[in-house]
């Protein structure tokens, strides 16, 4: 195995860490905080703070990538969230809870950062979308192992956080083993002011391509945030709201690749006008199935196969309308849209469902999706394999 290929299966094995405590953590909360009879806003409201940690953070995280490097960066993303998800059975607080999912947040979004640029930085061109879909799938795996644990609450309610803590500091020490790099330095920023220009820039350029990680932010959180409250509600089983959240996850598993290479021989914006226009029928359909737990499988796995790959598709369609220089930029500001759109799906969920006792769930994610979907439809840029004039 070569230099590239050996650490390119590392940063991928780490990012599926991260989004098994993920996956984990925000079903895991919604059903404790349910159980205890915390309101469905406010449950929704406490999932924001993984969110607002990415967004606060964003703007001050180019200069230490380019002065560290990436391996420093993702040893202490990694590091803050393992020390945040081992603090969470200390106290069962909203607040002491809702400061973990920040730092959670924190570190999460400067591990991702730093793995996705570094992936992004030294992937050929033909073969980025490839790259960057292994790079969602491995997350997607993950995520789908993450709300296998949440029955573990009717063991211990500590359990699942000690044993994500765990599953986190093993793959954490892999990270050791790589050479550090740093990204190119041609470009040199050392204020925060200068950060701003250049997320000005990046805009510019490549604006539509943030949508779809902000879209795939809303649907995430909307679904492993405010679905199982939905669900609890409708007399669901917590073992049943589990598996239908895992086909969904395992349904992003299963097209990951397929559609990443599809989008580097056709383009990134024909394949995503597609993918969320599917996932608008499949969620459509899930309003009328809702009390079938086998009709509500099959859609979330459908659904998953459809827009599970937004977020690695909006990636790669970034790197294809914005300069080189500006790819450290624009990972920042799919992270930062991937964020607005989490923070806006638990809220408007938990809203939706206390307001609106008597309306699907679902109509809340389809009309997102669709809306998206004309949006690329009507404004998006056909990009192909070919290097473009600013690369």
């Amino acid at each position: 195995m070569n230099k590239n290929a050996f650490r390119f299966w590392i940063l991928v094995s780490i990012v599926a860490i991260s989004g098994f405590s993920q996956g984990m953590l925000l079903p895991l909360i919604a059903v404790i905080f349910e159980k205890n009879g915390v309101s469905s806003s406010l449950n929704g409201f406490n999932a924001t703070a993984l969110y607002i940690g990415i967004l606060l953070v964003s703007p001050f995280m180019e200069i230490p990538l380019r002065k560290y490097g990436y391996k420093p960066m993702i040893i202490v993303g990694g590091g803050i969230v393992i020390a945040s998800l081992a603090l969470f059975p200390l106290w069962q607080s909203f607040w002491f809870w809702f400061f973990l999912r920040l730092f959670i947040g924190i570190g999460d979004h400067t591990l991702h950062f730093a793995t996705q640029t570094w992936i992004t930085a030294f992937s050929p061109v033909e073969k980025r979308g490839r790259n960057i879909a292994y790079y969602g799938l491995f997350f997607g795996i993950g995520f789908a192992a993450g709300p296998l644990l949440t029955p573990l609450v009717r063991v211990n309610e500590a359990l699942p956080f000690i044993i994500s803590s765990i599953v986190c500091l093993c793959g954490w020490f892999f990270t050791f083993t790589l050479k550090n790099e740093h990204p190119d330095q041609e470009v040199k920023i050392n204020s925060f002011v200068q950060t701003i220009k250049r997320f000005k820039q990046a805009m510019k350029y490549g604006w539509i391509a943030f949508l779809p990680p902000l879209s795939y932010g809303f649907l995430e959180s909307s679904l492993n945030g405010s679905f199982p409250v939905y669900a609890l509600r409708m007399n669901m089983d917590i073992s049943n709201v589990s598996l239908v959240l895992s086909a969904f996850a395992i349904g992003t598993i299963l097209t990951q690749v397929p559609l990443g290479m599809l989008g580097d021989s056709y383009g990134r914006r024909k394949v995503l006008i597609t993918v969320l226009f599917i996932g608008f029928l499949c969620f459509s359909a899930a309003s009328f199935l809702e009390h079938s737990f086998i009709g509500l499988c099959l859609v979330f796995l459908f659904s998953g196969m459809a827009v599970g790959s937004t977020f690695s598709l909006g990636i790669s369609y970034m790197t294809d309308l914005v300069p080189k220089d500006l790819l450290p930029t624009g990972n920042l500001l799919c992270g930062i849209f991937f964020s607005i759109g989490s923070l806006s799906g638990p809220i408007i969920g938990g809203l939706f469902i206390q307001f609106f006792q008597h309306i699907s769930f679902f109509y809340n994610i389809s009309t997102v999706l669709l809306v998206l979907s004309f949006m690329i439809f009507t404004f998006g840029k056909n990009t192909n394999r070919t290097v473009k004039e600013h690369y």
